[in-house]
């Protein structure tokens, strides 16, 4: 039964190998967070797409086999090499092109993508208010910004606040997660991009559902599984925002390394 639930509401998802799925997933099902996210979105045969934070790479070899795409796969912890390797046994290497990099130091001219796309990986960066505004640049007018990521339901503004079952590892994991209306807001402040969808993913209890499963079957440490098997509030949940490029120039304040020379005097 719950694999036909799971071939039903994933139905691209579902037709890779489930145990390949998991080895290369740094986390939950990345590629069941991904098809929920491209549901809402246009991809087209042709479009270049960066895929932020791609971890071993599963998430740009989806995106180039399921919708023609070409797909610049980003991630700084995971090398160029070994994600090269996977691409190749999976057919790809002319439409996935692996590329080690910080998310803050990019190689891309701008205007560059018809997409971006970053799966489990934006809170770790995306935090900082001048994050947007620097990764905007690369976006083409009209391209989409798109992610999904794990949220709280209610927003942890005070020590406090934090729920008993995440008090022992929140400084560690949990303090950098918000709710998506913080995200929102944090967003279209800016004026880069029009929010066209922000909000609770419809499959979020799914995939709840298999991340416990996998960690549970995997028997290994993994403090965001115990905290979702340990959340009975519904405290925890996974969330999907997608902002259109606007006009507007993507300003950001930065200084050239002469300069520092100058505010030192």
């Amino acid at each position: 039964m719950k694999e036909q639930q799971l071939q039903h509401v994933f139905p691209k998802a579902s037709r890779y190998d489930p145990d390949w799925v998991r080895t290369h997933s740094m986390g939950e099902n990345v590629l069941l967070n991904l098809e929920s996210l491209t549901k809402s979105l246009q991809l087209k045969p042709g479009m270049r797409v960066l895929d932020l934070g791609c971890g071993k790479a599963i998430s740009s070899i989806f995106l180039a086999k399921e919708f023609g795409v070409t797909v610049w796969a980003v991630d700084e912890a995971i090398s160029a090499s070994a994600n090269y390797e996977r691409i190749m046994q999976q057919g790809c290497e002319q439409q996935v092109i692996p590329i080690e990099a910080d998310a803050r130091a990019l190689p891309f001219a701008d205007e560059y993508f018809d997409a971006i796309i970053v799966i489990d990986s934006y809170t770790y960066f995306g935090t900082d208010e001048k994050y947007l505004p620097y990764i905007a640049r690369f976006l083409k007018p009209d391209g989409n910004i798109a992610l999904v990521d794990v949220c709280f339901t209610k927003e942890i503004e005070t020590l406090e606040q934090v729920p008993d079952f995440l008090k022992k590892d929140y400084q560690n994991y949990w303090y950098f997660i918000h709710t998506v209306g913080w995200w929102q807001k944090l967003w279209e402040k800016t004026g880069l991009v029009h929010i066209e969808e922000a909000c609770i993913l419809a499959e979020a209890d799914l995939v709840r559902k298999e991340y416990i499963r996998d960690y549970t079957e995997a028997k290994k440490p993994d403090p965001f599984a115990r905290a979702l098997q340990l959340d009975d509030q519904g405290f925890i949940s996974f969330f999907k925002l997608i902002g259109k490029r606007t006009s507007k120039t993507a300003y950001l304040q930065t200084y050239k390394p002469a300069d520092k020379k100058k505010m030192k005097k």
